[in-house]
């Protein structure tokens, strides 16, 4: 095997591996959870608030670790401690499924 081949392949591994187990998102289920989402970044995940960031075709894998990262209180943001601490794992990957559903069109100016 050929040296950047072989590091390729240790990236992907060690990759996977830092992400954590992975529980499929269901963005159905997602868009019935986001009762609570919807006042700051709206239901198409375009924030209605200028201190809430747009949520609409994030990267899923960063709104999962983020989510989490709220609900232990390792990221801190009095809202969304809050918000988020009532979140189940399952709950997480199904609104972090919808939100990286949505499809964001970029036009430049």
């Amino acid at each position: 095997m050929k040296p950047i081949h072989a590091l390729a392949l240790a990236g992907l591994l060690l990759g996977g591996l830092a992400a954590g187990p992975a529980s499929a998102g269901d963005a159905r289920a997602g868009r019935q959870k986001l009762t609570t989402c919807q006042g700051c970044h709206g239901l198409d995940g375009l924030s209605k608030n200028p201190e809430a960031p747009n949520l609409a075709g994030q990267v899923e894998s960063y709104l999962t670790r983020s989510l989490e990262a709220y609900r232990s209180g390792d990221r801190k943001n009095e809202s969304m401690n809050i918000v988020a601490k009532e979140l189940s794992d399952q709950d997480i990957a199904d609104v972090a499924a919808y939100y990286a559903s949505i499809q964001v069109d970029v036009l430049p100016p």
